[in-house]
């Protein structure tokens, strides 16, 4: 018998890594990496979520207003800062101070704040969203609030939840694995808090009148009344913010003086000149850290605090700083979200179908395996061989990388078995026609391969590119198919064909031309 080539190596080791990394999710041992279950099979929590996308618009034009005062005071151009208002929630207000500006404030406006229209009476004037604008908003703050919902979940560490655009104005969420009360109500508390940080300037010439002020007379003064997180507190800030959280680069859980945990902030380089600029002009002023509306904290301002760096404390519990510390650093929903439906998925229905699926897969299996062996002799043992190194190798793949198996990417793998089987089945017939024109049977297995091989070559590359396709475009379950069976497309080339190629060539000597029915299950004789 030949020594081992180059296939055969090939093929032995990727049988014994499919079979190392495969241990681990076969046994679900808490060793290693092993393959997560989908919520199908598992169990775990559906929701599904509307928007307020009109929300997104009051938030448009608050950040339009806190751009205003920011590009003014870049450019020099006159204005009084406590005139900029926002009316209505639907435009903003300012009025300069030299009408030389009046050309300058039409140029830097039109080219800085896109998607606007100006108007004016005198110098006094009104910025308000064109009505392509007030619609791309509401459809960004959607695709916004998908993404950003994602990055939350990814950075929990939950294995690969399903969030998606559903109609319109919904989105569907589902997570896998939440077993518990306690993980789920994180979970929807995780989902729907908005994290809108702000930093605005407290009013100190009429917060002593706080306690006194309605919310109408407040407005009129372009202030907002903010009630303390942790105490009965009333404050009374600057409605414009004197920057938010777009302009935040990272968020991270840290430890005060008296090893309370607090979250320390870092802003891009914008936000860093903006609030170095304002600590310095207001020193002895007070400053609040707002988080959801909501006053974290109110220092005083002592000196110019150049970095970018800020805190928020709030007697948080440490879960709840880590938890909040991700909502910043996933960004702030530009709209909040709402639970529209809800339910949880009971494992005993993912039970039940991986016990299906299971069988189906080794009933499919075991009659494939014997069909190969009686129709094709010593070939479709060779065959099956290949055929079990494929599906370790699958599993070994999908562990490695933490994937997620899906009831359909269970069906992928059934058809991954019946894919991979094919390929033999084409080299086989192959090799079994050459036979029957009277070639040698080494001439035969070399031809076979070769003469199989574009059309194997041609079938799996258009099959895999669907499953690309599928799996860019769908979601959920569809993703889980187009994984399986493209991680099985690409391990039936290394098996079906370069493993049996190599077992051939490694066995040849051994082959014996009057016995081309055990080898090949054909009676026809062969030449040496």
């Amino acid at each position: 018998m030949k020594t081992l080539n180059f296939r055969v190596i090939l093929f032995i080791f990727a049988l014994i890594f499919g079979i190392v990394f495969s241990i681990p999710s076969l046994t679900q041992s808490d060793e290693g990496k092993k393959i997560t279950l989908g919520l199908d099979l598992q169990g775990g929590l559906h929701m599904l979520l509307g928007i307020k996308a009109e929300v997104a618009i009051e938030s448009r034009i608050t950040s339009m207003a806190g751009s205003i005062k920011y590009i003014f005071d870049d450019e020099e151009i006159s204005f009084d800062p406590d005139d900029v208002r926002i009316v209505e929630g639907e435009k903003v207000t300012f009025e300069l101070l030299d009408e030389d500006d009046v050309a300058k404030v039409r140029e830097v406006l039109k080219k800085e704040i896109p998607g606007t229209t100006l108007t004016s009476k005198g110098l006094i004037f009104s910025l308000t969203m064109t009505e392509d604008e007030i619609e791309r908003t509401k459809l960004n703050a959607i695709q916004q609030a998908v993404d950003t919902i994602r990055n939350r979940l990814n950075e929990f560490g939950l294995a690969e939840p399903t969030v998606a655009k559903q109609g319109e104005d919904k989105i569907l969420v589902e997570v896998p694995g939440i077993k518990t009360q306690e993980d789920e109500q994180r979970i929807r508390e995780l989902i729907a808090r908005a994290a809108h940080l702000q930093l605005m300037a407290v009013d100190e010439d009429r917060i002593a009148r706080v306690h006194t002020m309605s919310k109408e007379e407040a407005n009129s003064y372009g202030d907002v009344i903010l009630k303390d997180v942790n105490t009965p507190q009333t404050y009374l800030v600057r409605k414009i913010p004197v920057l938010d959280g777009s302009m935040l680069t990272d968020a991270k859980v840290g430890f005060d003086e008296n090893n309370q945990p607090v979250i320390n902030f870092t802003l891009n380089s914008q936000g860093a000149k903006i609030f170095g600029d304002f600590t310095g002009k207001y020193v002895g002023k007070r400053m609040a850290v707002v988080l959801d509306n909501k006053v974290y904290s109110a220092p005083n301002i002592n000196e110019r605090i150049g970095g970018g760096r800020v805190q928020i404390s709030g007697r948080f519990e440490l879960s709840e700083a880590s938890d909040l510390a991700i909502a910043l650093r996933s960004g702030a929903l530009l709209a909040p979200v709402y639970v529209m439906e809800k339910r949880s998925v009971g494992p005993s229905l993912g039970a039940d179908s991986i016990r299906s699926s299971s069988l189906a897969l080794m009933l499919g299996f075991v009659m494939v395996i014997i069909f190969m062996f009686l129709y094709y002799g010593m070939a479709g043992a060779i065959a099956n061989v290949a055929l079990v190194g494929n599906l370790f190798l699958i599993l070994a793949i999908m562990s490695l990388f933490g994937a997620t198996l899906t009831l359909p990417g269970m069906a992928g793998i059934v058809l991954t078995v019946g894919m991979a089987v094919d390929a033999n089945v084409i080299i086989n017939e192959r090799i079994r026609e050459l036979l029957h024109q009277g070639k040698s049977i080494g001439k035969s297995i070399e031809d076979g391969y070769a003469n199989a091989f574009t059309a194997i070559w041609d079938d799996n590359v258009t099959t895999l590119i669907a499953a690309t396709v599928l799996y860019a475009y769908g979601t959920g379950a569809i993703k889980g198919f187009a994984l399986t069976m493209s991680i099985g497309i690409m391990a039936s080339m290394l098996t079906a064909i370069v493993g049996t190629h190599g077992i051939y060539q490694w066995i040849l000597p051994k082959i014996d031309k009057n016995k081309l029915g055990f080898w090949f299950g054909i009676k026809a004789e062969g030449k040496k």
